[in-house]
């Protein structure tokens, strides 16, 4: 059997439609997989309520996706997925684990089948502050062959395991997901326009953002900062907003379909992602987003200390700050505006060297040898 028939299991705890960086990128890997005849089959969970969302969702794709349906008791799914999975690996040549639980129970099936297992890790699933968790999952990880970390900073949570073969292949960026041509806008205020694309939570930083707002709104009073994504934590942060005296700059768009997202995007000027670790130690891995928002031509100003430090070319593609420093953010956005077109055109190349028919190739590599 030639290597390229090989039979693949991608186990993930997130998968399209819905939104996440971990669903993602298991999809886009399973797609690009395919079309370079692996055979892949996705194993993965069940979020909308019905499932609708998803049936008609997995019946465009090339490979097969297997869901565990919802339940209200959610460790059911868990030993619903794990007994799916060891159905079928006994068929699988490859098995990738992407995701904190999907890293636990394919750990458990090396236990009994003798395949090859990689790991993908994004960073919160090797970042927990919990000791019985956080040994765990080292233990896990250690029942794998080869660990993929998305970016530097995620291999460096995981250096101290000493597994000898750790491998950073950075997100890709699906180029599909976009078209080439302008959509029809509706018109969005302000200048300059920031946006944040991502869950409104204390990770994705958008609450850092609006407590650098009353520096800035100072010098551009009528800048304004759209907020797309899940609006998890938007009372809390409008609230903020408003004791700020800012929330009429601050502006939340909630979950937008690809066509919208791409009108936003358009007539923004500058992303924002300015992520910092949780109590929980919840952290950005990457922030493909980031990318994404350069191929639409916009530079970004992200977090230092995290793994937004491998999205953003520094000084580039954008700049990296402090999260939690309001005269380096304030000076990054200055900056940037002062030299726009430099920084478009050298965010619209950074983005292309991310590409995921560039990165699969890297992800064969490890297949192959």
């Amino acid at each position: 059997m030639s290597v390229n028939r090989q039979h693949i299991i991608i186990c993930t705890s997130e998968f399209p439609p819905q939104p996440g960086g971990i669903g993602n990128h298991a999809y886009n890997l399973a797609k690009q997989l395919q079309h370079h005849e692996f055979h892949v089959k996705v194993i993965t969970d069940q979020r909308s309520m019905l499932g609708d969302e998803e049936l008609d969702f997995d019946k465009s794709n090339a490979f097969e996706t297997l869901r565990i349906k919802r339940t209200t008791f959610r460790f059911l799914m868990y030993i619903k997925r794990l007994l799916l999975l060891l159905k079928h690996v006994k068929k699988a040549d490859i098995v990738f684990a992407s995701g904190k639980f999907s890293l636990w129970i394919v750990a458990f099936v090396s236990l009994f089948y003798q395949k090859r297992y990689i790991a993908v890790v994004h960073g919160t699933e090797v970042n927990f502050t919990n000791t019985f968790l956080k040994y765990s999952i080292d233990k896990a990880l250690h029942r794998f062959e080869t660990i993929v970390a998305v970016s530097n900073f995620t291999k460096s949570l995981i250096d101290y395991i000493k597994i000898k073969d750790i491998v950073v292949i950075p997100n890709g960026f699906n180029h599909e997901v976009f078209s080439d041509k302008p959509v029809t806008k509706t018109p969005i205020e302000g200048y300059p326009k920031l946006v944040t694309v991502g869950n409104v939570t204390e990770r994705k930083g958008q609450l850092n953002v609006i407590k650098h707002l009353p520096v800035l709104t100072k010098i551009h009073p009528k800048l304004k900062y759209h907020c797309v994504g899940l609006p998890t934590e938007k009372e809390a942060f409008l609230s903020v907003a408003k004791a700020l005296n800012v929330e009429q700059h601050v502006r939340f768009h909630g979950r937008l379909s690809n066509e919208k997202l791409q009108d936003v995007l358009q007539q923004s000027d500058i992303f924002v992602m300015l992520s910092g670790t949780t109590k929980s130690g919840d952290v950005e891995g990457f922030g493909i987003a980031v990318i994404e928002a350069n191929a639409m031509g916009l530079p970004a100003i992200g977090s230092k200390g995290c793994g937004i430090e491998d999205a953003i070319l520094d000084k580039k593609s954008g700049l990296l700050v402090r999260h939690d420093n309001t005269a380096e953010f304030k000076d990054a956005v200055l900056n940037i505006l002062d030299h726009y077109e430099r920084y478009v055109n050298e965010a619209q190349v950074w983005a292309k060297t991310h590409q995921w028919d560039a990165i699969v190739k890297q992800y064969i590599k490890i297949l192959v040898r």
